[in-house]
């Protein structure tokens, strides 16, 4: 197969690319009675981001309903609210990971209806390559504590970067860090509404797509009364036919200024709850919107040990579905872009070169590094150092 020239428009108010004929087909649905086939549980305490937390395998996360299928044939995803933790022990909670990698040219969406939430709660949908941060990760919903919106990131080696001029034109979403390779990663702040929190699930929900794309990575979010009639159309057997209707995106990674396939190998999907960890559990961070939960100022002793009701009974996931697609585009090509100037009224055109490079193989490897220590976004970037860090519990 050969690559020639790819040219792409992108406008102030949507954004389109070229897709590879036929639409998006589905690949693989997770819902109901059978959403956890094709998942592996972690099984293993909180190694990554020093949460608070025991993730449970799968037998036990079924015995002690923390993984199951509710009456309404949802997927429910949580932490434990039942125990009363003694000091010096972990809190149990689950993470999934999918056992089929998904590579460029794939589409993700997910209908969630509850995400995890309060003091402490550390939720995250996200993806990540075989070799951690040599292939990648995508976050894709992530929030700590009492926050309101939801954060996008991309976590990778040095040189993928953000430019907040391009990014300006086409996304609704607020620019953090810039910096792909940062503990932070390059972060982008959802704009709109019910993205997050308790008004995400007074709005009944939401949902998310996200497009891993030879040119660029997208993502989308609607609350529960603005999704759009092509995903409301679908069906567990329907292929993506069209996305016109899905306006701009809220944020965007174009591969102008972050060449994919050097960045990102095939990605896996990931769900998670931890609780506290080098993010949420950070005291300046913590205390921002949760300092009068208990005594001490200190994410694990205040809202960690002790019962688990009513503290963590708004941490859970509940899902309709995730849906994954392909529009069948390889896996293997470079990138170069340069964008044009931009009429007074018109789009700012991008050309993309990509190159084909037959019999190449993707990057292999296994595990995960962990966590740079000052994960957070920029505005608590200078709260996360081992000054303030000493204040985190961590529990091993």
């Amino acid at each position: 197969m050969t690559w020639g020239l790819l040219f792409v428009s992108l406008s102030l108010t949507a954004v389109s690319w070229a897709q590879p004929a036929p639409p998006y087909s589905l690949v693989r649905e997770y819902s109901g009675q059978t959403f956890f086939n094709g998942w592996d549980f972690y099984g293993n305490e909180d190694n990554l981001t020093w949460g608070n937390v025991s993730y449970l395998d799968a037998s036990d996360a079924a015995s002690q309903k923390l993984a199951y299928i509710n009456d309404a044939g949802r997927a429910i995803i949580k932490v434990d609210n039942t125990t009363n933790v003694v000091s010096g022990n972990l809190r149990n909670s689950v993470r999934i990971t999918t056992q089929q990698s998904y590579g460029f040219g794939s589409m993700w969406i997910l209908d969630v209806t509850h995400l995890p939430y309060g003091c402490s709660v550390w939720p995250a949908y996200w993806t990540k390559g075989p070799l951690w941060p040599d292939d990648g990760e995508i976050d894709i919903m992530e929030a700590i504590n009492l926050m309101t919106a939801n954060e996008g990131a991309l976590h990778t080696l040095e040189g993928c970067t953000i430019s907040p001029a391009v990014n300006s034109t086409l996304e609704l979403g607020n620019i953090g860090s810039t910096d792909c390779s940062t503990g932070s990663g390059c972060v982008i702040g959802e704009s709109k509404a019910n993205s997050y929190g308790t008004t995400f699930n007074t709005a009944g929900g939401g949902v998310w797509a996200t497009s891993f794309d030879l040119t660029g990575i997208y993502m989308w979010f609607w609350s529960r009364a603005d999704i759009p009639a092509s995903i409301t159309s679908l069906t567990s057997t329907s292929p993506l036919g069209s996305i016109a209707d899905w306006g701009t995106p809220s944020m965007v990674w174009p591969s102008s200024s972050c060449n994919m396939p050097t960045f990102f190998g095939e990605q896996q999907i990931i769900l998670d709850i931890t609780l506290c960890g080098v993010w949420a559990g950070v005291p300046g961070i913590y205390q921002s919107t949760c300092a009068g939960v208990g005594t001490t100022g200190i994410c694990y002793n205040d809202s960690v040990i002790g019962p688990g009701s009513p503290r963590f009974d708004e941490a859970y996931f509940e899902i309709n579905y995730l849906r994954t697609y392909t529009n069948n585009v390889t896996t293997q090509a470079s990138i170069s872009a340069s964008p044009t100037a931009a009429s007074a009224n018109g789009p700012i055109a991008t050309t993309l070169t990509l190159t084909y490079t037959p019999g190449a193989t993707t990057k292999s490897g296994a595990g995960e590094a962990l966590w740079k220590i000052n994960r957070g976004t920029s505005l608590f970037a200078g709260l996360v150092g081992v000054g303030v860090l000493l204040g985190v519990q961590l529990v091993l």
